[in-house]
C-alpha cells in the first residue's frame, strides 16, 4: 500500500451505513436514541447539581415531567417554522412536519417552550426557576452534544466539501429492497464515498462540551445564581453555533438577503444574554425550602405559643424574683439541677420532637 493510499484511507470520519435497525416491524432510529440518551444525561446530572445546591431531591425530575414534552414540541414547531417549505411548499407533504423522527429540531424553540413547561413545574414544586435554570445548565449543553450524534447517523448537517483529515465521508443509501435511494431509512450498500464534507455537527459537538466545562467552571469560580449559569450556557452556544451555521451549506430560511435565519438568531439571543449576565444580582440565591420542610411547623420555630409569645409563658420562667417552691428563694439547693418551671426545651425556643 502505498503512503498517498494510506493517507487517504485514514484522513477521513466515516458515517455509518444507517441509521436505522428493524426490531420485526419496529424501527429502532438512532437519532431518537440520541435524543432519549441526552434527555436521561441532562435530567441525572440536573438532579445531582440541584440537591448539590440546597434543592429537594426528585424536583429535576418532577420538572422534566412538563419541561421535556414542552420543549420536544417547541423544537419541532421552530424547525417547521422557519423550514416551512420544506412541508407546505410545492412538492412537499404537510404531514411530514409531524414525523420528528426523521430530524429536525430547532434548539431555539424548544429552550423557549422547554422553559414554558420548565415555568409550570417549578412553580407546582415552589422552586425559583432562576435556581433550576442555573442547576441544569450544563446537562442541557450536553445533551445537546449527545443528540448531534444523530445527525451523524441521519448524514445531516454537514457542511461544505473538504480535503482536512477530520473531513465526513458521506454515502448513498439506498432501499436494499428496490435499490431505490432512501438517505434516511435506506443502507448503504456501497462503502465508496460520494463526497467528504466538514462534519459542522462534530463541530458544534465539540463546542457544546467545551460550554458545560465552562458553566460548571465558572459556576464554581464565581458562584453564579439567579440564572447567570443559564445565561452563560445560552451566550457560549450561541456564540458558537454563530460561526458554525456560517459553515453549513444545507437548506435554510435565509433572511436579509442570503443570511441564514439561525445566524441571525444567534446574534440576537447571545446579545439577550450577556445583557442578562451584566445585569442580573450577583451571588447565589438560598436554595428553596424544601417539601419536608414546608409540611413540617416546627422545622421553621416552636411550636409552643408560649415560645413566640413571651407574655403567654408562664409568670415564674420570666420572673427573676418569684418564689422558688418550698419558699426557696435563695435558690442554692438541688432545685439548680432542675430546669426552672416553664423552662422546658420548647418554651426555651429549642426545637423539640417531630
Amino acid at each position: 500500500m502505498s503512503p498517498l493510499v494510506a493517507t487517504t484511507l485514514l484522513a477521513a470520519i466515516p458515517s455509518p451505513d444507517r441509521g436505522v435497525w428493524m426490531l420485526g416491524p419496529i424501527p429502532i432510529r438512532a437519532y431518537a436514541l440520541c435524543i432519549i440518551a441526552g434527555i436521561v444525561v441532562a435530567v441525572m446530572w440536573g438532579e445531582r447539581r440541584f440537591v448539590a445546591r440546597g434543592g429537594a431531591p426528585g424536583t429535576v425530575t418532577d420538572v422534566a415531567v412538563f419541561a421535556v414534552p414542552f420543549g420536544l414540541v417547541g423544537g419541532r414547531l421552530y424547525h417547521v417554522a422557519t423550514d416551512w417549505r420544506t412541508y407546505f411548499g410545492p412538492g412537499g407533504n404537510p404531514i411530514e412536519a409531524l414525523y420528528i423522527w426523521q430530524g429536525g429540531l430547532g434548539i431555539w424553540g424548544a429552550v423557549a417552550l422547554g422553559a414554558v413547561g420548565a415555568w409550570i413545574g417549578c412553580r407546582r414544586r415552589g422552586v425559583p426557576l432562576p435556581f433550576f435554570a442555573d442547576a441544569v445548565a450544563p446537562g442541557i449543553v450536553v445533551a445537546q452534544a449527545i443528540g448531534r450524534l444523530g445527525n451523524w447517523f441521519n448524514q445531516e448537517l454537514y457542511g461544505a466539501p473538504t480535503t482536512l483529515p477530520w473531513g465526513l465521508e458521506i454515502y448513498e443509501r439506498v432501499d436494499p429492497a428496490t435499490g431505490a435511494p432512501d438517505p434516511l431509512n435506506g443502507v448503504a450498500v456501497d462503502l465508496t464515498p460520494i463526497g467528504t464534507y466538514h462534519p459542522t455537527f462534530l463541530y458544534e459537538l465539540l463546542w457544546n462540551l467545551g460550554v458545560a466545562a465552562l458553566v460548571v467552571w465558572a459556576d464554581r469560580r464565581f458562584r453564579l445564581g439567579h440564572g447567570r449559569a443559564f445565561a452563560l450556557y445560552v451566550a457560549g452556544y450561541t456564540a458558537g453555533r454563530f460561526w458554525i451555521e456560517l459553515m453549513r451549506t444545507d437548506p435554510a430560511t435565509t433572511v436579509f438577503g442570503d443570511v441564514r435565519i439561525n445566524v441571525v438568531v444567534s446574534v440576537v439571543v447571545f446579545a439577550g444574554a450577556v445583557a442578562y449576565i451584566a445585569l442580573a444580582p450577583r451571588g447565589r440565591e438560598e436554595p428553596p425550602p424544601s417539601d419536608a420542610a414546608a409540611a413540617d411547623p416546627e422545622a421553621d420555630g416552636p411550636a409552643d405559643p408560649s415560645a413566640a409569645d413571651p407574655s403567654s409563658a408562664d409568670p415564674s420562667s420570666t420572673d427573676p424574683d418569684a418564689a422558688a417552691p418550698d419558699g426557696d428563694t435563695c435558690g442554692d439547693g438541688p432545685e439548680l439541677t432542675k430546669a426552672p418551671v416553664g423552662k422546658s426545651r420548647r418554651s426555651r425556643g429549642e426545637p423539640g420532637e417531630p
